[in-house]
């Protein structure tokens, strides 16, 4: 691989940090944001709304507009956005009559930079000329985890021994990330995504195509076969383990985090060995084996052990689509990654709404929700031994 890849390689690496940080970062402070502003819990809830909700909504303004500014303008913006919402935690609040007004209008700047990042940081590195793409794009989204787990981690011994009064100081720390990197986005080489000879798709094609849907589809499985289970293990480990509320917030998501992330780790050290295909089928199926273990078991350090499987199961789903889509779709472009982070994210918000909606519905039965949302990993698993015998099906009839 060329030196001049691997430096913009590296730069995405650290983009998915970057999105890592503005996720992650603020729920941390919901509890501070409530005692320091006099913000209702009601009101902290808009906040993580509002927040997926513009990064779906820069998703889908992005397919149309991205092809016109180009990859590094768009860069420059994700990076800014990111760092200028974060910067702005730390005074819009008491500059304006309302705290929540100005913590809402943060969360909007980094909501446009996080929504950006998803859209642009995989097909970058889907164009890096290399011959181990997904591998590569394996290696990448690993370091969205390893970037959830540094926020937690990080972020907690800040508070241990610097003070959670501080949290502005450490608010400035992070946003150095993103102006940093960004500053690094100004001089990296980037490559067209679109091969010389290759004709890009129009919208219309796009949309048209039976593929682009089915992958759309194990998009949002993807997203939601994630989410159904991560969103909820704060709460699995405060109701099983009997430890205090602080200790689960960094048991279960640091558990499920570790493990999603070795996962996309190993799959990107070792996986010219595997079939990215074989591999996704038997993750989705381990999948659907976590969502079981989690949701039968009455032993709750079972339920934990499920949570862990289930981190690892889903590492490879979500680049194993993107790397899907690239090898299946070459002049799918700029627009076809926006499409398709659109429906991961659409996964991610609904596979935890289902789960909370059915949950209610049994009397507030967590297990119940998630074994419910088992139809997420079981339909990702029919799609992608699906497209097997769909392949078969068209090379017999070559034959």
């Amino acid at each position: 691989m060329a030196t001049n890849c691997k430096r913009t390689i590296r730069a995405c690496f650290v983009g998915y940090v970057v999105q890592a940080i503005v996720n992650s970062f603020v729920p941390l402070l919901f509890v501070t944001f409530q005692s320091q502003y006099g913000i209702p819990l009601s009101q902290i809830t808009i906040l993580i709304t509002f927040n997926f909700a513009l990064q779906l909504l820069t998703d889908f303004v992005a397919a149309f507009f991205i092809d016109k500014i180009g990859y590094r303008a768009a860069a420059l913006l994700a990076h800014g956005f990111s760092a200028a919402g974060l910067i702005s935690l730390t005074f819009l609040p008491d500059l304006v009559g309302n705290p929540f007004v100005g913590l809402l209008l943060s969360v909007s700047l980094y909501a446009i930079g996080g929504g950006l990042l998803e859209v642009i940081i995989s097909p970058i590195v889907e164009a890096c000329p290399n011959d181990h793409k997904e591998r590569t794009m394996s290696m990448l989204h690993s370091f969205y985890c390893w970037g959830c787990v540094a926020v937690a981690g990080v972020s907690t011994l800040f508070f241990t021994f610097v003070g959670i009064q501080n949290w502005k100081l450490l608010a400035l720390l992070w946003a150095m990330v993103p102006l940093v990197n960004g500053i690094i986005f100004i001089k990296t080489p980037l490559f067209p995504l679109i091969a010389e000879g290759e004709e890009q798709f129009s919208l219309g094609q796009l949309f048209r195509s039976k593929m682009f849907w089915l992958l759309m589809v194990m998009m949002v499985c993807a997203g939601a076969s994630e989410q159904a289970v991560s969103q909820w293990t704060s709460a699995f480990a405060e109701k099983g383990l009997g430890i205090s509320k602080e200790l689960c917030d960094l048991v279960g998501p640091m558990l499920f985090s570790v493990l999603m992330g070795t996962s996309r780790a190993l799959y990107g050290k070792y996986g010219d060995k595997l079939e990215l295909r074989k591999m996704m089928g038997f993750c989705a199926l381990l999948c659907v084996a976590s969502y079981l273990m989690i949701s039968l078991t009455k032993s709750p350090i079972w339920a934990l052990v499920g949570i862990g499987i289930c981190g690892f199961s889903v590492g490879v789903m979500w680049p194993g689509s993107f790397s899907t889509a690239a090898a299946t779709m070459k002049g799918g472009g700029n627009a076809m990654f926006a499409f398709l982070a659109l429906a991961g994210d659409l996964g991610c918000s609904g596979g935890p709404t289902f789960v909370g909606l059915v949950a209610g519905a049994a009397s507030d039965n967590l297990k119940i929700g998630i074994l419910a949302a088992v139809v997420f990993p079981l339909l990702m698993a029919t799609l992608v031994f699906g497209r097997k015998k769909e392949k078969e099906a068209e090379q017999s009839l070559e034959a």
